[in-house]
């Protein structure tokens, strides 16, 4: 049996919740704003999608003040023996910075093993690893906790991702030339970079027998999950799709299904050149060139990071319950190799109720994800 979620919450440049991020996304509106926490003078963009309410000079990191209104509700109420998952790319990175700046914090607790341990001393469990595989981790974090629940090593398992905009990150995408000045446009003609977004994220996976024995309501089930690594180059991806073939094609043998059975495509659609390109090709090569509808949420929510995968995760799981497949944003001028792939406006879910969910990061790495009622 698929492993199942019984709980998800998220937080984007939305808001709180599942429910502004998913009508968000309706709109087929950009949530980003001007950066008023470092300064952007120098660099490609001043914009990014930003979580209203964040202070980057309080007491808490970003992170961390994105995690606690998530995580307040699940402590005490975990099951027994729960793994938590940490997928993040980055994390209290921003406390580095500050150590650097002359700040008295110790550069040590920007490890990812310190923010491990605060989201466990949180929610009240001793058990849990980290998962930083750039923007695949979450997807990655959620393949893992399947596997192991799948093995029966595992009844339940806690993935949290998380990802803020901080100058290290902003920096480093802008020194890479990979930021779109006017914003991200995912499967654009025109299209030149991402935009970087922040968000955090819970999702809880259980078996289907531990999810029925403790009456929890199921939302969807991993069906299959699949990752692979192309070693093409540290940044950019394999541009034949070759990699992400190999994930995809991971996926449906361990969900047991056909490409016939997938009706929706979330895709990565960072809005970089070669990364849509790319994933157009294997699509192609996937499905024999037979059109499913794909969308990308980047050009609303911009890319989270090591949190994308899980955003995307949910939101997928949205998409099936509504029926609807959302638009992507800012698709102005379609760019001819995603014609007929594509929506700038929502439109009605296929009858084949299952979605495959696509990410790639920089090292060659890519998963998929495929998602069922």
């Amino acid at each position: 049996m698929s492993p199942v979620v019984v709980q998800a919450d998220i937080v984007t440049a939305w808001g709180l919740g599942t429910t502004p991020c998913w009508n968000g996304l309706l709109t087929g509106r950009s949530a980003f704003s001007l950066i008023d926490r470092f300064n952007t003078q120098t660099f490609q963009t001043h914009n990014a999608a930003l979580i209203p309410g964040l202070t980057p000079t309080a007491d808490t990191s970003l992170v961390m003040q994105m995690l606690r209104p998530l995580l307040a509700p699940l402590a005490g109420t975990l099951p027994k023996k729960t793994l938590v998952i940490l997928a993040s790319t980055t994390g209290e990175v921003e406390l580095l910075e500050r150590h650097c700046l002359g700040a008295n914090i110790d550069a040590s607790e920007s490890h990812l093993t310190q923010l491990l341990g605060r989201v466990t001393g949180l929610l009240g469990v001793s058990d849990g690893c980290v998962i930083s595989a750039a923007c695949v981790s979450s997807s990655a974090a959620i393949a893992q906790g399947a596997a192991l629940l799948a093995s029966g090593e595992r009844e339940a398992v806690l993935i949290v991702a998380c990802d803020a905009v901080t100058e290290f990150v902003f920096a480093g995408f802008s020194s890479l030339m990979a930021l779109d000045p006017e914003g991200a446009r995912p499967f654009d003609r025109s299209r030149k970079g991402l935009t970087v977004g922040e968000a955090a994220g819970t999702i809880l996976l259980m078996s289907e027998m531990a999810a029925a024995s403790a009456h929890r309501p199921i939302l969807g089930r991993i069906a299959g999950w699949g990752l692979s690594g192309d070693a093409n180059h540290m940044t950019g991806p394999s541009r034949d799709g070759s990699g992400l073939v190999r994930a995809i094609e991971q996926a449906l043998s361990k969900a047991s299904m056909a490409p016939e059975a997938i009706g929706s495509i979330s895709a990565h659609g960072t809005g970089t050149l070669y990364n849509d390109s790319m994933e157009l090709k294997a699509f192609n090569r996937v499905f024999a060139n037979s059109v499913r509808p794909v969308y990308s949420v980047k050009g609303s929510i911009g890319h989270t990071m090591g949190a994308a995968g899980l955003v995307e995760t949910i939101i997928a799981l949205e998409s099936l319950k509504a029926a609807v497949i959302p638009p992507s944003a800012n698709l102005n001028d379609i760019d001819p190799e995603a014609e007929g792939w594509v929506h700038r406006e929502a439109i009605p879910a296929p009858a084949m109720n299952v979605v495959l969910s696509t990410n790639s990061g920089f090292g060659g790495v890519n998963s998929a994800l495929i998602i069922t009622p």
